[in-house]
C-alpha cells in the first residue's frame, strides 16, 4: 500500500515539475526577449534624444517602450500565478505526507507496544511450542518472521515519507524565495513603468513647443501623401491596361489557333473535325491556363481582377494573401514611427494621414521586398526614389530610397534588397511602406507583415 502511495507521489510530483519547468522557461524567455527589446528601445531613444527635430520619433519610441514595460509587466504577474500554484501544491502535498506520516508513526508505535508485551524467550518459546502439528510450528515461525520484516518496512516508510516531507519543504522555501524575487521585479518595473510615463508627458510637453515645425512636416508629409496617390493611381491604371491588351492579345491567338484547327479539320473532310477542335481548344483552356489566358477557379467566390487572368498570375495573388500577417519586414531594425491612417500629434490639435507606415532607422539600411514579385516602377519623388512591386493584384512600395538596385520589369525574389533609406524630414532615416490592392485602397501593412 505504501509502496503504491509513494510510487504514485513521485510520478504525480513529477509531472508537476516537469509542466512547470516547461512553464517557468516559457515565461522566463519571454521576459527575457523583453527586457532586451525595451534595452534596445533605450539605446536609439539615447541617440533620438541629440536629435530636436526627432520629437515625433521619440513620443513613438517612449510610447512603444511603454507597452513594452506593461507587457513585461503582465508577464511578471503570470510568472507569479505560476509560483503561487506551486506554493499551493506543494503545501497540499507535505500536509498529505505529513497526514501518512501521523498513520505510520502510530501504526508502528502499536507494533512496538505489542512486541514490548512479548518480548521475553518464553513467551516465543511458548508460542512455538504450542503448535499441535509440525506445520503449524513452521507457519508460526513464518510469521514470526513475516511480522519482523514488517516492522521493518514500517521504519523504511517513515524514513521515505520523512524524506519526500523534507524535499516538499525545500521546494516550497524555494519557491517563496523565488516569488519574493518576482515581486521585487514587479516593483521595480511598476516604478520604471511610471518614469516612462512621465517621460512621456515630457515629450509630448516639448511637442507643443515644436508645434510650428510639427505642422510644417505634416504638411509636407501630405503633400508626399498626395504625389504617391496620384502616382499609384496611374502605376496601377498603366498596369490594368497593359494586362488587358495581354489578354485581348492571348484571346486573339487563341482565336486564330482555333480558326486554323478547323480549317484543316474541313480539308481533311472530317466531319467530326469541328467539334475534336473545339475540345481540344476547351482542354488547353483549362490544363494551360497560363499558355490560353484561362484562370482554373483556385478559390471559390473569388472575384477575379485583370491581373489574374492566368493561373500563375491568380496564384501569385493568393500566395500573396495566404501570407498576411507573415511578410518579412522590409527592414532587419528600426521601429514603426507613424502607423497607418489618421493619426494626431498628442498634445496639440495637429493631424495627420499616413498612406502606409513611416519607418525610422539608421540612414543607408537595406531595404527589401517583403515577397515575390516584378518591380513596376520606379520613380523620383521629391529628390528621394520610390520603387513599386507588383504581387499579382497587390502592390508594395519602397518610398524615401537615396539608392535603387533593381529595375523596372525585374522579377524579384522576397528579401530581394531594392535600396537603401534616405534621411527624412525628422533628420533621421526614414521610409514609407504601402500595401495597395488593385482598386488603388491603401491597406493597413502592419496587418500583412509578421510581429516584430
Amino acid at each position: 500500500m505504501i509502496k503504491k502511495l509513494v510510487i504514485g507521489f513521485f510520478a504525480f510530483a513529477f509531472s508537476l515539475t516537469v509542466k512547470a519547468q516547461e512553464t517557468k522557461e516559457d515565461i522566463q524567455k519571454k521576459q527575457q526577449e523583453l527586457l532586451q527589446e525595451i534595452a534596445d528601445l533605450n539605446s536609439t531613444l539615447t541617440q533620438i534624444k541629440k536629435n530636436k527635430k526627432q520629437s515625433l520619433g521619440q513620443l513613438a519610441l517612449v510610447q512603444r517602450k511603454i507597452e513594452k514595460r506593461q507587457e513585461l509587466i503582465t508577464n511578471i504577474n503570470k510568472d507569479l500565478r505560476r509560483i503561487n500554484d506551486n506554493i499551493y501544491s506543494n503545501q497540499v502535498q507535505i500536509y498529505h505526507l505529513e497526514k501518512e506520516l501521523d498513520t505510520l508513526k502510530n501504526q508502528y508505535a502499536k507494533s512496538l507496544v505489542f512486541a514490548y508485551k512479548n518480548r521475553s524467550n518464553y513467551d516465543y518459546l511458548n508460542f512455538l511450542f504450542s503448535a499441535t502439528t509440525f506445520n503449524d510450528a513452521i507457519k508460526r515461525v513464518a510469521y514470526l518472521k513475516s511480522y519482523r520484516q514488517y516492522r521493518e518496512t514500517q521504519v523504511n516508510n517513515i524514513v521515505k515519507t520523512q524524506q519526500l516531507v523534507e524535499q516538499q519543504t525545500i521546494a516550497l522555501n524555494s519557491n517563496k524565495i523565488e516569488k519574493n524575487s518576482s515581486l521585487k521585479e514587479q516593483s521595480k518595473q511598476l516604478t520604471v513603468l511610471e518614469d516612462d510615463r512621465k517621460e512621456k508627458d515630457q515629450v509630448v510637453k516639448q511637442l507643443k513647443g515644436q508645434e510650428k515645425d510639427i505642422a510644417i512636416q505634416i504638411k509636407e508629409k501630405e503633400k508626399t501623401r498626395q504625389k504617391l496617390r496620384l502616382a499609384l493611381q496611374a502605376v496601377i491604371r498603366r498596369e490594368i491596361e497593359a494586362a488587358k491588351r495581354k489578354e485581348q492579345e492571348r484571346l486573339a491567338k487563341l482565336k486564330v489557333e482555333e480558326a486554323k484547327k478547323k480549317k484543316l479539320a474541313q480539308q481533311q473532310n472530317n466531319p467530326d473535325a469541328d467539334d475534336n477542335a473545339n475540345a481540344t481548344a476547351k482542354t488547353q483552356l483549362n490544363n494551360n491556363g497560363a499558355a490560353t489566358g484561362a484562370v482554373t477557379p483556385l478559390k471559390t467566390n473569388r472575384i477575379y481582377s485583370p491581373f489574374e487572368s492566368t493561373t500563375e498570375e491568380a496564384n501569385v495573388s493568393i500566395n500573396f494573401e495566404n501570407n498576411r500577417g507573415r511578410l518579412s519586414w522590409p527592414a532587419d531594425q528600426g521601429y514603426v514611427s507613424t502607423h497607418f491612417g489618421v493619426y494626431q500629434v498628442p498634445g496639440t490639435p495637429l493631424k495627420g494621414n499616413m498612406p502606409g507606415i513611416e519607418i525610422s532607422l539608421p540612414t543607408g539600411s537595406n531595404i527589401k521586398a517583403v515577397a515575390d514579385g516584378v518591380v513596376s516602377t520606379i520613380f523620383d519623388l521629391g529628390g528621394s526614389q520610390t520603387v513599386v512591386v507588383r504581387h499579382g493584384k497587390y502592390f508594395t512600395t519602397y518610398s524615401n530610397l537615396s539608392s535603387t538596385y533593381v529595375e523596372k520589369g525585374q522579377e524579384i525574389k522576397a528579401g530581394k534588397v531594392v535600396g537603401k533609406a534616405a534621411v527624412g524630414l525628422s533628420g533621421e532615416g526614414q521610409i514609407i511602406f504601402m500595401v495597395t490592392n488593385d482598386k488603388n485602397v491603401n491597406l493597413d501593412p502592419e496587418r500583412w507583415l509578421k510581429s516584430k
